[in-house]
């Protein structure tokens, strides 16, 4: 059968058609085909051809990188997206479940290109294993990631002091020009930084370890240690040394000085085996020292690079769950040119200590056999590989995704390398241009057709029916009278069926599926498209908020359609006043009323600060008095200081926004008590349907596209902790109306208690 691939479509040779008449469907995915010519022209001699697309813009994301600090992943559009789009981060939790880490929005801004930019932690950006766009189910809006965005904490040290003016001499400095570009480096005594939890922990010429224990504790849990020799190591007495990769003969060897015989030694071709395996090595690269390796059966097996001569240049051995890797080299150029050379950060690399700057090369991946981990559908899901036969570096690096090497995330040793749906290079979507004598047919939205009016139709013509059969039977159908009544039904059955009825407008699909599957925090427009974007840049802080301390995770926030929208699939209303603010329609207050009985909540938001107390005299208080008053609103009050939403996550007696006022709520049962033993009063268990307050809440929420406030919220740090207590109120409406008084129930743990002794 048909199934989606991840995959773009092959170019297929228009000699192959069948010979004859016959039509064509063509589902196209929208974009333009440098092949679909001659296909075309071929299927149109044979018959009436007719594409069937979407006409919504196709959407995709390139390759992710590190750019300035941060992952940066480019987002592509065939057209402007018709309506606000947001990349998902996704990777595994510390517990390994795989969730959503971050959000960021896609600015296209009536554009077809646009930069998405995560500015997240180095322990949260390492998690991310995939950026899909939220909302598509396709391959193309998928970014898996690799080693190039995962840069790791990589510690160095040595075992002595940097000599100032003499920085070419120190054993750090060419570690330092390696791995700054690509990798967190950590600074510190040995002791400190296996406490900060490197991933990579470099030794420059150390013989003598202050925490060898603690040490070989890191290596056995999975730490990767790597150990450069020196003139320290090669006097030192390492019999007992257990991190070593292999055991080192005492004294070293010199090669090409005065006083030695021999001339520098040049590196041997790496073998197939090795992590280096393919990797150019440059004919100026010569080696002056080395420490030696005691001769032993298995030290060919330990050898992972060599010189000329069989010596060793690089051991590594397994230890625990981790390895050691010895240089018997010195990390400056005093026994070798290869900290000179451009081998060394790629050696690096391929020993997984630093990231990937940019997309592989050939050399980056040859010499290597690279095997399936995940691979990605059609619809843009990761599955398990399963027995999927390894590729060759060399053609991994070329690939175009495609049958025999589809999209997904390929590992080689430590190494990880992703292969995307959208094809390398790919600068933009060029939308499918079709000649005017090929019929376009567009997958629309599905629409709902109102029935009611038929059915009620269909019981009337019933109805209608059984009447005549009744005057049929009693003989009163047939005379003058019955003959005009008769007529007069018909001419009335005929009007209704003829008259037009008013169609009524349905919220779209895709927009009703988007804003019922997740949590979404909607705005009330207000016909001032500044307040309307301030709300939604204050509904988009809060959202932001709520995924990093809670569990809450709410989409991207919609601008409320009152005329279309089910109001029921919005978890939260946020209303803004304004002073000229139009009134909803009657049918729209019938919507808002069913919104409010069916367990919503809105936030009226006179923002003035309630200067005049509960709105009394402010133009926004005035206008609020009259919106408000179609609205089935219960009796309402100064909010206690023992109601839930003082508590429902954090402990809070103060609600500001912008401003610091009163807030009014659902005024509590006259008869409510205070429990026994409890702080608060037993009060009922519903949600208060509104909060109406003049705090200004959307501008001390508000956050621009890289999460930086846009208002000022009071003065120092007493403002920055009231936008905090800003947004820990916004976490508690919204855990309030999620959770409603669930936090109150604690009146009834004496009870159960109670029961659960007797």
């Amino acid at each position: 059968g048909l199934a989606r691939e991840p995959w773009q479509p092959a170019a297929f040779d228009a000699a192959k058609l069948p010979e004859g008449r016959f039509d064509t469907l063509w589902l196209s995915d929208g974009l333009a085909r440098p092949m679909r010519t001659d296909l075309l022209s071929a299927l149109q001699a044979r018959g009436q051809v007719t594409v069937w697309q979407s006409n919504l813009p196709v959407l995709a994301l390139g390759p992710a990188g590190i750019k300035d600090g941060a992952l940066v992943v480019p987002a592509l559009a065939s057209a402007p997206p018709p309506s606000p789009r947001e990349v998902a981060a996704i990777g595994r939790d510390p517990a390994g479940v795989e969730r959503t880490l971050a959000h960021m929005p896609i600015a296209f801004d009536g554009k077809t290109e646009a930069e998405v930019r995560f500015d997240l932690p180095p322990e949260l950006r390492n998690r991310i294993t995939r950026l899909a766009i939220t909302g598509v189910r396709s391959a193309g809006a998928v970014s898996l990631t690799d080693d190039a965005v995962k840069r790791r904490k990589v510690a160095i040290l040595s075992g002595t002091r940097d000599r100032e003016g003499l920085q070419l001499l120190s054993p750090t400095h060419y570690l330092h020009e390696a791995l700054a570009p690509t990798a967190d480096l950590i600074d510190g005594t040995l002791s400190d930084v296996i406490k900060a939890d490197p991933d990579v922990i470099i030794l420059a010429d150390m013989a003598d370890l202050p925490e060898q224990s603690a040490l070989q504790d890191w290596v056995d849990k999975g730490g990767l240690l790597i150990r450069f020799a020196g003139p320290r190591m090669a006097n030192a007495d390492l019999a007992r040394d257990t991190l070593l990769p292999v055991r080192l003969r005492a004294g070293g060897r010199s090669i090409g000085g005065t006083m030695s015989w021999g001339a520098p030694r040049k590196i041997a071709p790496f073998p197939e085996d090795s992590p280096f395996a393919g990797l150019s090595i440059p004919d100026d690269v010569t080696v002056k020292a080395q420490v030696m390796a005691e001769p032993s059966p298995d030290l060919t097996d330990h050898t992972i690079a060599s010189l000329e001569d069989g010596t060793p240049l690089v051991t590594r051995a397994r230890v625990g769950k981790g390895s050691v890797v010895l240089f018997h080299v010195s990390a400056n150029a005093e026994w070798s040119s290869l900290p000179l050379s451009v081998l060394f950060p790629q050696m690096l690399e391929r020993l997984a200590v630093s990231a990937r700057s940019n997309a592989p090369e050939v050399a980056d991946l040859a010499g290597q056999t690279w095997v399936a981990q995940k691979l990605l559908d059609g619809f843009g899901q990761l599955r398990d590989a399963g027995d999927v036969a390894g590729v060759a570096g060399a053609d991994l690096a070329k690939a175009e995704p495609g049958p025999a090497i589809g999209p997904g995330v390929y590992a080689a040793d430590d190494r990880s390398v992703a292969l995307n749906a959208l094809p390398r290079g790919t600068q933009q979507l060029t939308p499918a241009r079709w000649p005017a004598s090929v019929p376009v047919e567009g997958a629309f939205e599905a629409r709902e057709m109102p029935l009611k009016g038929w059915l009620l139709g269909a019981g009337l013509l019933a109805l209608l029916l059984d009447i005549l059969a009744t005057l049929a039977l009693s003989g009163k159908l047939w005379g003058p009278r019955a003959g005009r009544a008769g007529a007069a039904l018909i001419a009335g059955l005929a009007l209704w069926t003829l008259a037009p009825h008013p169609a009524q407008a349905q919220m779209s699909v895709a927009r009703a599926s988007e804003a019922a599957s997740n949590v979404v925090l909607a705005a009330m427009p207000t016909g001032d498209a500044e307040i309307d974007k301030i709300s939604m840049e204050g509904l988009t802080g809060l959202s932001n908020v709520l995924r990093q301390r809670t569990t809450v995770e709410p989409s991207a926030p919609m601008m409320v359609d009152l005329a279309n929208d089910d109001l029921a699939v919005y978890t939260f209303i946020y209303w803004p006043i304004t002073a000229d603010q139009p009134a909803p329609t009657p049918l729209e207050y019938a919507k808002l009323n069913r919104y409010l009985r069916g367990g919503g909540m809105i936030l009226f938001d006179t923002r003035d600060a309630d200067i005049a107390g509960f709105g009394e005299a402010t133009p926004a208080g005035k206008r609020l008095q009259s919106l408000a008053a179609p609205l089935d609103i219960p009796p309402l009050a100064p909010i206690p200081p023992d109601h839930v939403l003082t508590r429902t996550f954090y402990l809070l007696q103060d609600f500001p926004g912008r401003y610091d006022g009163t807030i009014w709520v659902e005024a509590p049962p006259a008869d409510a008590e205070r429990a026994d033993g409890m702080p608060f009063r037993n009060l009922n268990d519903g949600v208060t349907p509104v909060v109406i307050g003049g705090n200004a809440w959307a501008e001390a929420w508000a956050v621009d596209a890289n999460g930086r406030p846009l208002f000022p919220v009071g003065r120092g740090r007493t403002g920055e902790r009231q936008r905090e207590i800003a947004n820990r109120f916004g976490v508690n409406l919204i855990m309030h109306v999620l959770t409603g008084n669930y936090k109150s129930d604690q009146v009834h743990v004496p009870a159960l208690l109670e029961r659960l002794g007797q």
